[in-house]
């Protein structure tokens, strides 16, 4: 048995003496209405083992049909990614066993997939990095295992398990990186930055939500260390199922100091799988990785190849739609704003919450400001992605509509927000429950400004002989006596016309 450690370098330390190398394979879930190989729908939260047959259940007897839709949109995942269209392929049998593999094979792709040798260019501190696609190829989903009891939610230790099969059989498509070698302190950030650019691609193309809460769309983040100057590769370990932007990045980079500490201290790295703890952004080891001889595959028998028309492939090129890229920079114009301010945008997550809230009718410059900003700032003190937090596009654009009408402030708005995030409703229940409209009857003002003239008269004195900075004062006393739901500027302007 190999050394293993958990002990961690210092991250810049660790690559001073190593260079890191990325394999990055993202799975993501075909949204078509029913299943690879068979008639079952697909619908996400059913009852368990209630979208099941005997073909995705691998029952004797059960033969599979290839779904037209499902390898027609593999094709349109494959020209987006600039790959070649195999003019023939075929599936092939995966054998290995888990418990929520009802059939104890997966029916995939191996030697000949259908699409394959592309890329995907990514942006990450103002440089483009090509990432290359080795392939993207057909297969079909697991079902899902729910380990019970115990303290981690994993098979050791639990009391027992449950086996859910309505997942088993959803198309997938696997996309598989080539080597990806970059600067070495860019290697987490260029992970992540891939992952969303590719699942900007999948929801474009419309061919899957690509929600990674749900599963929809998981990376496993291959790495490994070399020594500065040598070029054969090291020995990887394959973080599985991580299913999020921020813990690709995460897993990245914990991988790479978890690594250099084995490597340093002359211990060697077991080639195994490791699951991600979202709770800490550590790893911890999974089973030994088998090499594609152990999984034993050979032609699937019951599925004929497959051999997509050059004019069909054709046709579906014409269909695809404007990529990501092109689109950010037309947005960017539309704003507005500059590629850096696009880049931060993107950065952030918040590219199409910004879309969708424009959609409900705000400016551009508000659902930007809102977005990037206070919520940003809660998403990040929460350690959330920005889609998680609990508002919608719909409900920021509600309070923007209420600010820039003026029944709303800027610090109002603030408390709106805070509320809706605090699960207390949409905005106009939040609005009303907590009493934060803006006070715009000018008698109700003019009551408080007369109370703070009276409670300030040296002040009042000074304003009266021309001191208009010393209003600020007045001002401040009736924004305290309206809780902050005064116009200050409407304050200003009738405490000088009282003292004038």
């Amino acid at each position: 048995m190999s050394t293993l450690t958990e002990e961690l370098l210092d991250f810049d330390e660790a690559l001073e003496r190593y260079d890191p190398v990325m394999g990055l394979e993202v799975h993501v879930e075909l949204g078509t209405a029913t299943k690879m190989f068979c008639s079952c729908p697909t619908v996400f939260g059913a009852e368990p083992n209630t979208q099941v047959c005997p073909t995705c259940l691998g029952l004797p007897g059960s033969l599979p049909a290839v779904n037209g839709t499902a390898v027609e949109w593999a094709i349109r995942i494959g020209l987006a990614l600039n790959c070649e269209i195999a003019e023939w392929c075929r599936f092939a049998r995966k054998n290995y066993f888990y418990p929520d593999m009802p059939k104890n094979f997966q029916t995939s792709q191996y030697d000949e997939p259908i699409s394959f040798d592309g890329y995907l260019d990514v942006e990450v501190e103002g440089q483009t990095f090509r990432i290359g696609i080795e392939r993207a190829h057909m297969e079909e989903d697991t079902g899902k295992s729910t380990h019970v009891g115990g303290a981690t939610g994993r098979i050791h230790g639990a009391d027992y398990s449950l086996v859910d099969y309505n997942r088993a059989g959803i198309p997938l498509i696997e996309i598989v990186t080539k080597p990806i070698e970059v600067p070495g302190h860019l290697a987490p950030a260029i992970a992540r930055a891939y992952v969303a650019e590719l699942r900007d691609l999948i929801r474009a193309l419309g061919v899957s939500e690509a929600r990674m809460e749900r599963g929809q769309m998981r990376c496993d983040v291959n790495l490994s260390l070399k020594p500065k100057g040598v070029a054969k590769f090291g020995t990887r370990s394959e973080t599985k199922n991580v299913n999020s932007l921020r813990s690709v990045e995460r897993a990245a980079r914990f991988e790479i100091q978890r690594h250099a500490a084995v490597l340093s201290s002359g211990g060697t790295i077991v080639q195994e799988t490791r699951h991600f703890h979202e709770n800490n952004g550590t790893t911890t080891s999974g089973r030994r990785k088998e090499e594609a001889e152990d999984y034993r595959y050979f032609p699937e028998p019951d599925l004929v190849p497959i051999a997509p028309a050059r004019a069909w492939v054709e046709e579906i090129g014409k269909t695809l739609p404007e990529v990501p890229g092109a689109r950010r920079a037309r947005l960017a114009a539309e704003w507005g704003i500059s590629d850096f301010d696009m880049q931060s945008v993107v950065n952030a997550g918040a590219l199409e919450l910004i879309v969708e809230t424009i959609g409900a009718g705000a400016p551009a410059d508000q659902a930007r400001k809102w977005w990037t900003g206070e919520l940003a700032r809660t998403a990040n003190e929460r350690a959330v992605e920005l889609s998680e937090l609990p508002i919608t596009p719909a409900q920021v654009a509600r309070i923007v509509e209420l600010l820039l009408a003026g029944e709303l402030t800027d610090k109002l708005a603030r408390q709106v927000v805070e509320g809706v995030l605090a699960g207390e409703g949409d905005p106009d229940a939040v609005v009303a429950a907590r009493g934060l409209k803006v006070v715009s009857d000018d008698s109700a003002l003019l009551a408080a400004i007369d109370d703070a003239i009276a409670a300030n008269a040296a002040v009042a004195d000074k304003i009266r002989g021309g001191n208009h900075a010393a209003a600020g004062v007045l001002i401040g006393a009736v924004m305290k006596a309206t809780r902050g739901q005064a116009d200050a500027a409407r304050v200003r302007e009738l405490v000088l016309s009282r003292l004038s």
